[in-house]
């Protein structure tokens, strides 16, 4: 392993905004982050992503390679929860299995836009077209953790497959990265300028915050989350790892540049805690939700960002 890459890594401001949320749960600091501010910063974090996204695919012709990109996300996104769920249903409940598939095979944004800003550090582009490959891959994982649990559990999930599809499809979240990105694709180049200080000069310093606030949230879920033994914290690290280096090597069949690998590889091993827990709601009440979200937002996106991108990154260049 490159050890100057994982110190760099472990030395990024954004990282450490992290683990200093999580360290000011451990000293019982009163440190938080108003719930309004926090919301207005993710929001503003999707904006940013979508629009530069859409701004940079307007750059780009539509071709073979970017239908391919996007057909690889959605596969990748509704085929992650089938063979995790089986694994799942070894230790846990039908219930806790099908929310936990749904959210690994499912992506988190934040994750992606640390991965934007890992990527920044390097010097290393990516297409535009993998704001889009994000955005789709939210909802196939949802879906299929649905089929999943119609499927095995005694009773089918509540709401109906197609109130889920369609919520899926609505989520906040994805809603916003998606219409980001076609504002950004359709805007007028010259107009667009005038935002362009709002949705780059300011990214990072927004992504710390949010950071800090996500730490604040994963230190206070961990207690919790422990309480369910190793199964949960080994699958939490093993399966994220697993994926991001399997599609870390296959992506160089659908996309050849280095950073799109990388957003492959990032995409495939992060878990979603915002929009699957939304869906679970509805769709798999009976889920413990003090399981699923630590194991995404307190175990893989942390392992993610600290020794996941560096790992990944190595594979990329190697293969």
């Amino acid at each position: 392993m490159d050890f100057q890459l994982l110190i760099n890594n472990l030395s990024n401001p954004s990282l450490l905004f992290f683990v200093l949320g999580v360290l000011a749960v451990k000293l019982k600091s009163d440190l938080e982050i108003p719930a309004t501010s926090s919301k207005f910063i993710a929001l503003y974090l999707m904006l940013s992503i979508g629009f530069k996204g859409g701004q940079e695919l307007s750059h780009s012709s539509f071709d073979l390679g970017i239908l391919w990109a996007l057909l690889f996300g959605v596969f990748l996104s509704a085929a992650v929860p089938f063979y995790t769920f089986f694994i799942l249903r070894r230790k846990l409940s039908t219930a806790d299995s099908a929310a936990i598939a749904a959210a690994y095979g499912s992506i988190s944004a934040v994750t992606f836009v640390t991965a934007v800003s890992y990527l920044e550090l390097q010097g290393i582009g990516f297409g535009g077209h993998m704001v889009a490959v994000m955005a789709l891959m939210e909802a196939p994982a949802i879906i299929s953790g649905v089929i999943l649990l119609d499927k095995y559990s005694e009773g089918s999930a509540k709401g109906g497959l197609k109130k889920i599809i369609i919520h899926a499809f609505t989520n906040g979240s994805v809603l916003l990265i998606l219409g980001s990105l076609l504002i950004g694709l359709i805007a007028d180049e010259k107009q667009a300028e005038g935002i362009k200080p709002f949705v780059t000069d300011i990214f990072k310093g927004f992504l710390a915050v949010f950071l800090l606030d996500m730490g604040i949230s994963s230190g206070r879920k961990l207690k919790a989350f422990f309480t369910y033994g190793r199964f949960a914290l080994l699958f939490a690290i093993l399966i994220p790892l697993i994926n991001g280096a399997i599609v870390a090597v296959a992506s160089a069949w659908i996309a050849p540049e280095l950073g799109d690998r990388f957003i492959f590889a990032i995409l495939a091993a992060s878990a979603s805690y915002i929009a699957v827990p939304a869906a679970m709601q509805l769709a798999n009440p009976k889920a413990d939700e003090g399981l699923y979200i630590p194991m995404a937002l307190a175990i893989t996106f942390p392992f993610n960002i600290t020794i996941g991108f560096p790992i990944y990154w190595m594979i990329i260049q190697a293969t």
